[in-house]
């Protein structure tokens, strides 16, 4: 464990559940707890250092109450911020999300300067941008989870047209975290085996609009939330690779600096994640289709950025 720390920000449904994950794991020494609702992140750390202790995990899980007493994490994982509520237009929601972010950000920042920060705050993309405008980091330290969340439904939803393969298949996702991702199966495989060689045309396609609808449908069916086990398990997948150093290839959403052909923006794409955060960004050969597709998720989260740009940062 190295006596790393990972602390967690917003222990709501997704935070509590990868604070539950990594302790099982046993992959840090600690994990920090913080959240505005005091009750609230008490009780999740009693609940949590007692399934810890249930497994024999070493992990310390620990409420923290004041700004203060959040410090010194190598990892920090936000996924503070508010639903969507009836009424509330998406720039509402958009801008009253960055306002939590930018508050978070400074806080963590001034206790936990050397961390690397994972957003999981929606929506997604526009927050990592929030965070790198509100603390100055440079774009390795601040990453943002979604894709792996994305290519683990693409994967569900392979799975579930082949009948086979449970446990050996590789799906891709490209993109902003949204309805205009970008699934990619000329590099999704089953076994090694490419999906064009195990499905037909339509049953991909029809695995792609799954794969994009895939957040909606389990919103639509819980009526009160959204998901959070696969979001907190893919989040942990993040938090495990960087503080092992593993140099692990996921999609994850990061600010492009000319990579693709787009700068100055933030999108989902395949990165090598180790202890330095983000290490390098890998640029798949897309078809002429994907780049039209990648594009049209970058001009997505363009309109959220001026938004932004023009009602927030000025």
């Amino acid at each position: 464990m190295n006596n790393k720390k990972v602390g967690i920000i917003g222990v709501g449904n997704v935070g509590s559940t990868l604070a539950f994950t990594l302790a099982s794991k046993n992959i840090c020494s600690q994990i920090l707890l913080k959240d505005i609702r005091e009750n609230i992140v008490q009780a999740m750390a009693l609940d949590i250092s007692q399934s810890a202790n249930a497994a024999k995990s070493n992990t310390i899980v620990k409420a923290c109450i004041k700004d203060k007493e959040f410090k010194d994490c190598d990892i920090v994982v936000i996924t503070a911020g508010v639903a969507r509520r009836p009424g509330m237009s998406r720039d509402d929601l958009l801008l009253t999300n960055a306002k939590i972010m930018t508050q978070v950000i400074q806080s963590t920042i001034t206790f936990n300067p050397n961390a690397i920060i994972i957003i999981v705050s929606n929506p997604l993309d526009a927050m990592v941008y929030t965070a790198l405008k509100a603390s100055k980091y440079p774009r390795n330290k601040i990453i943002g989870m979604a894709g792996i969340l994305d290519s683990a439904r693409m994967s569900h939803f392979i799975l579930e047209k082949l009948g086979y393969g449970a446990g050996q298949i590789e799906a891709s996702v490209m993109g902003g975290h949204g309805d205009d991702m970008v699934p990619l199966p000329n590099f999704s495989t089953v076994a090694g085996v490419p999906l064009s060689e195990v499905l037909k045309e339509n049953d991909v396609k029809d695995i792609v609009e799954k794969t994009k609808n895939g957040g909606a449908q389990i919103v639509k069916l819980l009526e009160t939330g959204s998901a959070y086990y696969a979001p907190a398990y893919a989040t942990s997948l993040m938090v495990e690779a960087i503080l092992e150093d593993k140099k692990e290839i996921y999609p994850c959403a990061i600010k492009l600096e000319g990579e693709y052909g787009h700068k100055n923006i933030v999108s989902g794409v395949p990165v090598m994640l180790g202890k330095n955060g983000m290490e390098k960004i890998i640029e798949l050969n897309l078809t002429n289709i994907q780049k039209e597709e990648f594009n049209k998720s970058i001009s997505s989260v363009q309109e959220l950025v001026d938004t932004l740009e023009n009602k927030f940062f000025k």
